[in-house]
């Protein structure tokens, strides 16, 4: 047997089902029974009625998972898999800017670690953020954290003050304006679409701003279209099976690299190998305390019910 279907009996044999981010590799995307953006894998997890839960994803996306599901064995296939963003804000420091600020509600953007959501009032995905946003009293002061980016785009979107966390993502934070507007000259004819994480020039000049999935449904519109895509080059993959007939064309970043395109370094740590490893070993395992996993879920279950 071949390490895919070595994967896939075991997945049948432990009752375990596979959550893939559109950013892994286009293999473990491949053996995995959903694909899709931090909202979608979200609700996957909060439904299934597996009894191991394999993320193929990074881990914050692990730890929302083990949060929903407690009495599961939820697996990384490698620790390292972190996030830039969620690392850019530390429990510590963020429990002192909340204290400072008593009177606001705490909004959080998913992409941050379990102690930052157990001190939210209201977790948030790029595919929701707005509507959690209008949906707040407006006479209450809201902090965003931890991507400013994001936070100003809402800002903008909505009216509403936020006071925002500077926090950011690397991989959104890469492109190159100058090599855009190269590409751009050679295909006058593309639509330009960026991930909301990205720096305001680039939204700016966007022609549709949205999540991962919300990208995906826009490109199905244009069967035959042509795009500039400005996230994170895995979604190519799933986009590509979605659209056959499109032209797909990364957005380039500063530095050259193999693709010339964003690729978050993180999210690349799992392979095929590392996932049938995990699978087989149940390990590393996501463990989570009690009072944190019920403090954490509250701000959770609220986006859920808001998204529903």
């Amino acid at each position: 047997m071949n390490l895919k279907s070595k994967i896939l009996h075991l997945k049948k044999e432990k009752n375990a089902v596979i959550l893939a981010h559109y950013y892994q590799r286009p293999e473990i995307q491949e053996v995995a029974d959903y694909i899709g953006d931090s909202l979608g894998l979200s609700q996957q997890a909060a439904d299934t009625d597996a009894d191991i839960i394999v993320f193929a994803g990074v881990h914050f996306m692990a730890e929302t998972a083990k949060i929903l599901n407690p009495d599961k064995k939820v697996l990384l296939p490698d620790v390292a898999a972190g996030c830039s963003l969620a690392d850019s804000c530390p429990p510590e420091a963020f429990a002192s800017f909340v204290m400072a600020h008593p009177d606001h509600i705490v909004v959080t953007y998913i992409n941050c670690s379990a102690e930052i959501k157990a001190m939210s009032d209201y977790v948030c995905t790029s595919s929701n953020a707005e509507k959690i946003i209008r949906a707040l009293p407006s006479d209450r002061p809201i902090i965003f954290a931890p991507d400013k980016n994001l936070g100003k785009y809402l800002i903008q979107q909505t009216g509403r003050q936020l006071l925002l966390w500077d926090g950011s993502c690397t991989v959104h934070e890469a492109f190159s304006m100058d090599k855009l507007f190269e590409i751009k000259r050679k295909h006058p004819d593309a639509l330009i679409m960026a991930h909301p994480e990205s720096e305001p020039h680039i939204l700016k000049i966007a022609h549709y701003i949205g999540s991962t999935a919300g990208m995906i449904t826009h490109a199905r519109k244009f069967p035959k279209g042509k795009f500039i895509v400005a996230t994170e080059a895995g979604i190519l993959h799933e986009m590509q099976k979605e659209v056959p007939g499109a032209q797909l064309i990364p957005a380039p970043i500063h530095e050259d690299n193999t693709c010339g395109c964003s690729e978050c370094a993180f999210m690349k740590v799992n392979t095929l190998e590392k996932l049938y490893v995990c699978l087989y070993q149940e390990a590393p395992q996501i463990d989570l305390s009690k009072a944190l996993i019920k403090e954490a879920s509250v701000p959770i279950e609220r986006m859920l019910e808001l998204s529903n």
